[in-house]
């Protein structure tokens, strides 16, 4: 009985160890393996009522459609972003409070928004109150 309980030890402990990646969320098939799996194994004298499973299948579905659609909207927009950015390139920005100015030369995109580095090194967050034009003013033409 010894040896059994080291081997089961053994490989609880390898199995542990080993760098399998966990799935943190159900997703559709697991329901419906679930739901086969109940179906299968439920008591004959007492069945589970037919449409309460399947309003449980129609909410699972309906959750399910909606995180693809999220991830979808989630590609969207950062494409928007990625098309947005490559804009900024070349132009000429201001930040908001007069600190860094000059010629964007390439751009960051953070999940929180897009930084915009100038030939200069400064960096500047796209926001309200940023200046953006295609050429410097005819002032910082002067000055520069």
């Amino acid at each position: 009985m010894t040896s059994s309980l080291e081997s089961l030890t053994a490989a609880t402990t390898t199995a542990s160890n080993t760098n399998v990646p966990h799935k943190k969320t159900a997703d559709y098939d697991d329901f419906l393996q679930l739901l086969i799996a109940q179906l299968k194994n439920q008591d004959p004298t007492d069945p589970v009522d037919a449409s309460e499973q399947l309003a449980q299948l129609a909410s699972f579905s309906q959750v399910e459609q909606s995180i693809q659609t999220n991830k979808k909207l989630d590609a969207l927009l950062a494409g928007s972003s990625l098309t947005q950015a490559g804009g900024y390139v070349g132009k000429y920005i201001e930040s908001a409070d007069g600190s860094v100015k000059g010629t964007i030369s390439s751009v960051k995109i953070y999940s929180d928004g897009i930084v915009a580095t100038t030939s200069g090194g400064g960096e500047v967050l796209i926001q309200p109150g940023i200046s953006l034009s295609d050429t410097p003013p005819a002032t910082a033409r002067d000055e520069g």
